[in-house]
């Protein structure tokens, strides 16, 4: 299964356009928050639609900088993750929008204790043992893909200790442009791959394990 990780596209359907051969060839692309920059249902449709020209297969979650109209049209168009499953090829996905409270009050935040009652929610909807994928907008604490310019880190505890306690396959997650890394906790890789607007997308090849894991250029 060939997956695509696009982090923090912000509306830039120009690079996008740049990888359409990948996005086509791809069996899975992943939205991992920040469709838009600051956007709203024309905005997340104008990004969906040219996706759908390339790939049926899209799931997403919303990231800060989106406000709860995305969160609308992606539920409309039935590729919403966020707090809930899906199962695809007997792996299933979850997913965790928006981000933990920022200093900029961007539309799309939560605390800990919503972020945890998110993951938990969506886990309880999975049968207990599938191999899982966790698809989370924010980053889980102390990795590299948390780690802020002042060096910082800026993570959720709540998304690692999903992670220590339920270690899904891997983790995509974006929020911290300036990120772009490979780590792990424990047995999963968190991958961040920076932003698709500054040219950068993750590449996974998974099956019952990970065949391939990188952070590629458009």
């Amino acid at each position: 299964m060939i997956i695509l990780g696009l982090a923090d596209i912000h509306g830039d359907i120009k690079q996008l356009e740049k990888m359409k051969d990948e996005l086509e060839a791809a069996d899975i692309l992943l939205l991992v928050g920040d469709i838009t920059n600051f956007g709203h249902s024309l905005e997340t449709e104008a990004v969906t639609t040219f996706l759908r020209s390339c790939n049926d297969c899209i799931l997403a979650v919303s990231g800060n900088c989106d406000y709860h109209e995305v969160d609308d049209y992606i539920d409309k168009e039935g590729i919403n993750l966020h707090a809930s499953s899906r199962m695809i090829d007997g792996i299933g996905f979850i997913g965790l929008g928006g981000s933990l409270i920022t200093p900029f009050n961007t539309p799309n935040e939560f605390t800990e204790q919503d972020i945890s009652k998110y993951l938990n929610k969506a886990v309880s909807t999975l049968p207990k043992g599938t191999p899982m994928v966790l698809v989370s907008h924010q980053p889980p604490l102390d990795t590299a893909g948390d780690l802020i310019s002042s060096g910082d880190h800026v993570g959720s505890a709540s998304v690692r200790k999903f992670i220590e306690d339920h270690e899904p396959l891997i983790c995509f997650t974006g929020h911290i442009h300036e990120a772009s890394s490979i780590d792990n906790i424990g047995n999963t890789p968190v991958i961040n791959p920076g932003a698709v607007f500054q040219g950068k997308y993750a590449f996974a090849d998974i099956s019952s394990q990970i065949n391939s894991l990188e952070i590629k250029n458009i």
